[in-house]
């Protein structure tokens, strides 16, 4: 028999270095062909100058349209044995065309986090407000929601979200599968620098993406002028891919607030600060640069929503707090005390070790997928409130992109 087969169908072309999205979809990809399956990206969006080379990795790559029955034709000739929707938008798009075309075809949806309680959190910030239970109801919601429930399974990478979905939303349990970043535990045997061959504070994230953006701002307005109160000659240097000309106008290096822009290797600017400053004030899912803090050594301060699902009961590589006076107390004090920053790289160590070991996740994804790959009917039939939605969407969606697609022609 020959090797199974996934298509991927991207909202974007994966970026590894631009934003954690794009570094698990590399995880995702890789795993697959780990275990022998083919794999394909296609993507209805315009290839970027950041995007992986996925043809040196071996995925076949397409570039597909919205609302054009060329998809139709594509899948059906490429057959594939499960297509993975990345994010809820690409289900709405194609997923009925996946079902009329491939019904026998495994539908997995990656969330990457979910946009609705992102979108939640965000309007409650704005409003100077917690998050309400209207909230939970918004149209994006009701959107990602049901797309969740129409497909076989989906990848939730926060537990904060796996929780959420089953008792906000009463989405049955065998439609999830908790899937955090999957990292290997080797890269902690690298070679790292010590305390004192490190200098500097270090914040990183894509200046698109609304949570980073507001940190940024949030540091140059109220977290960085503490901090240099406490270390007058300290820098914060600021990587990111995509800033626009309203995030480099903030660089001032008489205040050591450094706008750099986008890096090639996140890895090597972040092991080589002292500490990493991440004050997220809304967001969801998990955070890659927490993460890749842990994997080089590098102690972090961040928030709540920062550190959310990311160290269960395990104590947090460096500190955590909402409150700016203690964030930067925090900061400066992991800064300065050797001690206190050698007891967070190694807190960091065992997060990585206990939660994020692609090893282990990887079999336990795969696993899943074989076991549902072999009852998918009986699967099917027990969820009849996604059977119910499909049937209703499909419908909708079919005649609407039928009807965009026509008006196309004029």
């Amino acid at each position: 028999m020959k090797n199974p087969h996934l298509l991927i169908i991207g909202y974007v072309w994966p970026e590894p270095q631009s934003s954690a999205a794009g570094t698990r979809m590399m995880e995702l990809i890789a795993l697959f062909q780990q275990n022998n399956w083919q794999v394909t990206f296609a993507s209805p969006a315009q290839r970027s100058e950041h995007m992986a080379d996925l043809q040196s990795l071996e995925v076949n790559t397409a570039e597909i349209e919205l609302n054009n029955q060329s998809f139709d034709d594509y899948i059906s000739a490429l057959d594939p044995q499960a297509v993975m929707f990345d994010r809820f938008m690409m289900e709405e798009q194609f997923g009925w065309r996946v079902e009329q075309q491939c019904p026998n075809a495994l539908r997995i949806l990656d969330t990457e986090d979910l946009h609705s309680l992102r979108d939640a959190r965000h309007r409650a910030h704005k409003q100077a407000r917690a998050v309400e239970a209207s909230d939970y109801s918004s149209d994006i919601a009701l959107r990602e929601i049901a797309a969740i429930l129409r497909c076989d399974l989906s990848l939730i990478i926060s537990t904060v979200e796996m929780d959420l979905l089953q008792t906000q939303y009463n989405v049955p349990a065998q439609l999830l599968h908790h899937l955090p970043f999957m990292l290997d535990p080797q890269h902690l045997s690298k070679p790292r620098l010590t305390f004192d061959q490190r200098c500097d504070f270090v914040s990183i994230g894509n200046f698109r993406h609304a949570p980073n953006w507001d940190a940024v701002l949030y540091l140059k307005e109220t977290i960085w002028p503490l901090i240099r109160k406490q270390l007058p000659q300290a820098q914060l240097h600021l990587y990111g891919a995509y800033p626009p000309p309203k995030a480099t106008a903030l660089n001032n290096p008489k205040q050591g607030f450094l706008v750099k822009g986008w890096c090639k290797d996140a890895h090597e600017v972040i092991g080589k600060a002292r500490v990493c400053l991440a004050p997220l004030r809304f967001g969801a899912g998990i955070k890659g640069k927490l993460a890749d803090s842990m994997l080089n050594g590098t102690p972090s301060v961040t928030t709540s929503i920062g550190s959310e699902s990311m160290h269960q009961d395990l104590p947090w590589a460096g500190a955590v707090s909402d409150d700016p006076n203690t964030f930067s107390y925090m900061a400066s004090h992991l800064y300065t005390n050797e001690a206190a920053w050698q007891v967070a790289v190694n807190n960091g160590n065992a997060i990585i070790y206990q939660q994020y070991n692609k090893t282990l996740l990887g079999n336990k994804l795969m696993a899943c997928i074989n076991q549902l790959q072999d009852q998918l009917p009986q699967h099917r039939l027990s969820n009849f409130t996604g059977a119910m939605l499909r049937h209703h969407h499909h419908k909708s969606t079919k005649y609407m992109a039928q009807w965009i697609e026509e008006k196309n022609k004029d």
